[in-house]
């Protein structure tokens, strides 16, 4: 398996970039990231304090520390991204009574849709409405986890990208 899998990548005209810089950038947001995610977990499995960790944080991550120049790792995109994405999510849960194999692309169009009609587009949180729907969660879900776990991932996000890695954070 693992030379299919080489061979097709070699043979695609992808080029395997391990320069230094890349490396370095490579290893720091794997590390920030696992940080990150690492507090957030313990204090969802290790406290009482409640539920601050989503799946689709961890997708949020390779934009916060990989790529936090881009538009839709910015403060704004990815708080209200997760926000909206998951109220429409619940919005479409509790008030359409339709089968779920239904209402979750409607949630999902709907709060793509939304993200980009605000202009805070933050591609992970398209998930988000998946994650609601199928974990059939209430509106507190909006306080704990996406509001508060979201505040946490970008207070995280600020101080390690402007304070440790000395990039202008938030643009």
């Amino acid at each position: 398996m693992y030379f299919i899998t080489f061979q097709i990548f070699k043979k695609s005209n992808t080029k395997l970039n391990m320069n230094k810089e890349n490396f370095i950038k490579s290893f720091l947001s794997a590390l920030f990231s696992a940080i990150t995610i690492g507090a957030l977990t313990y204090l969802t499995y290790k406290t009482t304090l409640g539920l601050f960790l989503i799946a689709s944080f961890g997708s949020s991550m390779v934009l916060l520390y990989g790529y936090p120049e881009s538009p839709f790792a910015q403060p704004k995109n990815l708080f209200f991204g997760h926000l909206i994405t998951s109220l429409a999510g619940i919005l479409v849960l509790k008030y359409i009574p339709l089968p779920i194999f239904i209402i979750i692309p409607i949630a999902v169009g709907l709060g793509v849709g939304l993200m980009i009609l605000l202009d805070v587009t933050h591609p992970p949180a398209g998930g988000n409405p998946i994650i609601v729907i199928i974990g059939s969660v209430s509106f507190d879900y909006l306080i704990s986890p996406i509001i508060l776990g979201s505040t946490i991932v970008l207070a995280f996000g600020i101080i390690i990208n402007r304070y440790i890695l000395k990039k202008k954070y938030p643009k």
